[in-house]
């Protein structure tokens, strides 16, 4: 039996985790910036505590993972699941719908390491799953900019955090989810520009075709997803990267050889400027 903590447990992944988890038996402290709807989508149950939190606010972060602690005695693994996708073309999207995007999912997130970390590292042990996007591997998508940027981020924070804690026992993976059949394409979990541009015709095509097209078609299977990155957990070796979804493999893939190819066609010059 293993002490989960997990944010935007209300819906999709979160949700998901929390039917598994229980289960299995083990014991979830669950965030939710709604404490009622996180309890009507997840019910009661004797391992569950279910928390109202802003992941934004230090305060409400600290003392959730200090009501878990009271509660269960430890934290074995973290997961930052909460976050939501914004789109928009760069231009089109204010500085405040930027900052705010990056203020969840990326600050957000930074807050929960935050104060989880000194109790994972009184322990010698624990677990931090951060589920980015392969948003955040890949950013060929007109419209996802800011919020490819935001999953950017949580990539490069979280290859550094696993240098950081490994000398304490602690792993560290960051989950790259293609599409999955949840609510992500729908209003609780996107924004749209409030002043979009009519001159970014291929954006807005690509916010009809998410929105009619794509939204409750993915190929992912969200309790197949969250079995899998459990599965991960209870390794011994646990990835650095996980890539979800065959059209997640695909895209790392086109990705990876993007790369290579550039690497070998500019290396001439990108060697030259040594002295």
């Amino acid at each position: 039996m293993k002490t989960w903590f997990i944010t935007g447990a209300s819906q999709g992944f979160g949700l998901e985790f929390i039917t598994q988890l229980l289960r299995d038996g083990n014991n979830v402290a669950a965030t939710s910036r709604s404490l009622s709807g996180l309890e009507k989508a997840a019910g009661t149950h004797p391992n569950l505590l279910p928390l109202e939190v802003d992941i934004v606010n230090e305060q409400s972060v600290k003392t959730a993972i200090e009501k878990t602690i009271a509660a269960f005695g430890n934290i074995d693994v973290v997961v930052n699941n909460a976050g939501y996708g914004q789109l928009g073309a760069l231009e089109e999207l204010s500085d405040a719908e930027a900052r705010k995007n990056f203020d969840v999912n990326v600050f957000g997130a930074l807050n929960v390491i935050r104060y989880a970390m000194p109790q994972l590292r009184k322990q010698g042990k624990g677990h931090i799953i951060n589920i980015s996007s392969i948003a955040g591997l890949t950013g060929n998508f007109a419209g996802w900019g800011i919020y490819c940027a935001t999953k950017f981020a949580m990539a490069g924070f979280t290859e550094s955090l696993a240098a950081e804690v490994k000398p304490f026992g602690i792993k560290t993976t960051l989950v790259l989810p293609g599409y999955f059949r949840t609510n992500f394409l729908e209003g609780s979990s996107l924004s749209l520009p409030k002043n979009a541009l009519d001159a970014y015709s291929e954006v807005r095509e690509s916010t009809i075709m998410h929105q009619n097209q794509i939204n409750g078609n993915q190929p992912g299977d969200p309790k197949k997803g969250v079995s899998e990155i459990i599965k991960v957990v209870n390794e011994e070796k646990a990835p650095l990267y996980l890539m979800l979804g065959t059209d997640a493999v695909q895209m790392a893939e086109n990705k990876v050889s993007l790369l290579e190819n550039e690497i070998e066609a500019w290396k001439t010059i990108s060697v030259a400027t040594d002295f």
